[in-house]
């Protein structure tokens, strides 16, 4: 395997502030109330994680505790800021002690500019849930504009996030993460278009398998037509967050039906106003979720032969995904 296709990824932030949750929630199948079994990370945990096929992830989870941080910007700095393509910066909101969060940041900023200038950085702002719904935006506004003005002099751009284990923000946030180091995506959503040209499909949605992170997604040409309104606003009347919302639920159902050994392959689902939803395996390590709108309801063995032409038209085009996935 090539470097270029070896991903490093450093998740670090004070001891306590859900690291290892999260990373437990979005690569280890873990709920939310699992992840209460876990206990703090010792110095540096690795994870090699394969995505989409031929990109691995190389996940350093970094204790928080005060001796751990002290030894990653000391004895071990050359070795834990070398080669990084990303660092996702933890802050727990409910913190009172900020000064020395701020302080950790710092060191880690002016150790990546000496050794990993090129790194992009991602900064979680997580535990939301425990902060008053009427002032979360305005403390992640807040922050950022703090923490964006520490970053300038290092030349660094953050890309900040709210998150929380309890909602969906944390799949939004991994899910654009991950899709930033992937070299192909351009690729991929240049194929969904062309496949939606030929289902003509309310919705197209891309999930890599293991961690039903939305990879790509895409609309009918009447529903991107609503979506350019006056100054780009959208009149699109669907949850904006329904992308991770059906990443949770679908991996939960996979969870239940792999404790019943049994093994998810596809799933058709008929909603009540005539929309239908095609969830299947698209390649080895992406599912497709394909949304029809207005369907009529005609007798079963009718609406049979049409869900059999969906998932036979997902068989024809798994070629044009594999591909890309084998892209170097």
């Amino acid at each position: 395997m090539s470097l270029s296709s070896r991903k490093k990824l450093l998740l670090m932030g004070r001891s306590g502030s859900g690291k290892s949750s999260m990373r437990s929630i979005i690569f280890s199948n873990y709920s939310a109330f699992d992840t209460r079994r876990l206990g703090a990370t010792i110095d540096v945990e690795h994870s090699h994680l394969r995505f989409l096929g031929n990109m691995t992830l190389n996940l350093w989870d970094c204790g928080g505790q005060d001796v751990f941080m002290d030894n990653y910007f000391t004895t071990q700095k050359d070795h834990i800021f070398k080669m990084v393509q990303v660092l996702i910066h933890v802050f727990d909101v409910e913190l009172k002690l900020i000064n020395k969060d701020i302080d950790i940041f710092v060191k880690s900023l002016t150790n990546l500019q000496k050794f990993s200038p090129d790194a992009k950085i991602f900064v979680l702002l997580h535990k939301m849930d425990l902060v008053q719904i009427d002032k979360r935006e305005e403390l992640f506004v807040i922050m950022m504009d703090k923490l964006q003005k520490i970053s300038n002099p290092y030349q660094f751009k953050l890309v900040g996030f709210p998150t929380s284990i309890w909602d969906e923000s944390l799949y939004k946030a991994w899910s654009l993460i991950v899709c930033l180091l992937f070299p192909n995506m351009d690729l991929f959503h240049s194929n969904l278009l062309r496949f939606n040209e030929v289902l003509d499909a309310e919705e197209i949605i891309l999930f890599e398998k293991t961690t039903f992170l939305v990879i790509s997604s895409t609309a009918s040409i009447q529903r991107q037509t609503q979506r350019s309104g006056p100054l780009n606003g959208s009149v699109d009347s669907l949850d904006p967050k329904r992308f991770e919302k059906i990443s949770n639920i679908i991996k939960t159902y996979k969870q239940l039906i792999t404790k019943l050994r049994t093994s998810f392959n596809n799933l058709v689902i008929r909603g009540s106003n005539g929309t239908s939803f095609y969830v299947d395996v698209l390649t080895d390590n992406l599912f497709i979720m394909i949304v029809l709108k207005d369907r009529v309801a005609e007798q079963s063995y009718v609406n049979a032969r049409e869900d059999l032409v969906i998932l036979e038209n997902i068989k024809a085009a798994r070629h044009w995904f594999e591909k890309i996935e084998n892209t170097k």
